[in-house]
């Protein structure tokens, strides 16, 4: 039977039911202890990968934690304790971990996971919500749930819990993230796809080259200039110094201020604006598109460099935003 509600108490039940499952995270980081780095010690030394299980609501937030892992270099998968019972037991190997989750400690399903892991001296660390469980005792290292109120107004429905697990699981990832020195080229790498692959690729796979780049030298006039900086289409023009240097850049922005009747008869070297700012071609494509952003002067374009300051390309906002960036 359904009750006729409001939108002013759907809200308050929202609201408690965030601030209970706040409370239980608060409760979670303040009581954790040395174990929690012992635990990232055990998962930390396997030299295979992370078996993820957990029956149920636990289950569900296991197969998370396995994601979250194995995106953020911990090899890491989700094994469901029935199937392993039925021969999925094959996939769990020397080198493996094991982190078990059950917030009661006794679930039935993972008992044959667990002899597992004990018959092959696998590292075995336990999430649950009791210490004095068969799970916690079984495990090298327990991480014990604070006792907390499920946010359900019957406290049946796993929701406190559930969430202090999978916060937990984070919390697991990110350190053994730390622990291998994981990078933002290491989580490119492995997330190629979609609008985050692309803010993680190098500005050298998608700068133009060679002779797509508009450059000139100090002493070239400036009629000259305006034709080649009409023909490479970028807007601006490099002015580079006999050492191959980039000594500074003309842009729309440099005639409009030079504008007078002898500007086709000036140098380029006069015009330009000195120290332009530029990029490396190691640099995130991110990275570009935050420099280009910069509040006090955004620009359109930046000049690749290598550090001796020598143009290897040019990027303009355009090709980020074919690349998915915005």
């Amino acid at each position: 039977m359904t009750h006729p509600g409001n939108a002013t108490s759907d809200l308050q039940v929202a609201r408690d039911v965030l601030n209970t499952e706040a409370a239980g995270l608060l409760s979670l980081a303040a009581g954790l202890g040395e174990e929690f780095g012992h635990a990232i010690d055990r998962l930390a030394s396997a030299t295979g990968r992370v078996i993820v299980s957990g029956m149920g609501k636990s289950g569900h937030v296991a197969r998370k934690i396995a994601a979250t892992m194995a995106s953020t270099g911990t090899p890491a998968m989700f094994v469901h304790p029935a199937e392993a019972s039925h021969g999925d037991l094959g996939m769990i190997v020397a080198g493996d971990a094991v982190l078990a989750l059950s917030n009661s400690g006794e679930t039935t399903e993972l008992a044959d996971l667990v002899a597992h892991s004990r018959r092959f001296a696998l590292p075995l660390v336990a999430i649950t919500a009791r210490a004095e469980s068969a799970l916690a005792q079984a495990a090298d290292i327990a991480l014990i749930l604070p006792k907390t109120a499920e946010a359900c107004p019957m406290g049946l429905a796993p929701t406190t819990s559930t969430t202090m697990q999978l916060a937990l699981g984070d919390a697991i990832a990110v350190a053994l993230l730390t622990r291998r020195g994981f990078t933002a080229a290491d989580f490119r790498d492995i997330h190629p796809g979609g609008r985050l692959g692309a803010r993680l690729r190098r500005v050298r796979e998608i700068m133009h080259t060679g002779d797509a780049m508009p450059i000139a030298p100090p002493d070239m006039l400036m009629a000259t200039a305006l034709v080649r900086m009409t023909e490479k289409r970028f807007g601006c023009l490099g002015i580079v110094g006999g050492d191959g240097a980039l000594l500074g850049i003309v842009t729309d922005g440099d005639l409009r201020r030079s504008m007078g009747s002898d500007l086709l008869s000036r140098r380029a070297g006069d015009v330009m604006t000195p120290s332009p700012r530029t990029i490396g071609p190691d640099a995130l494509a991110v990275e570009a598109l935050l420099t280009m952003n910069a509040r006090e002067r955004p620009v359109t374009t930046l000049f690749v460099v290598d550090p001796a300051g020598r143009p290897l390309g040019i990027l303009h906002v355009h090709d980020l935003l074919r690349a998915g960036l915005a």
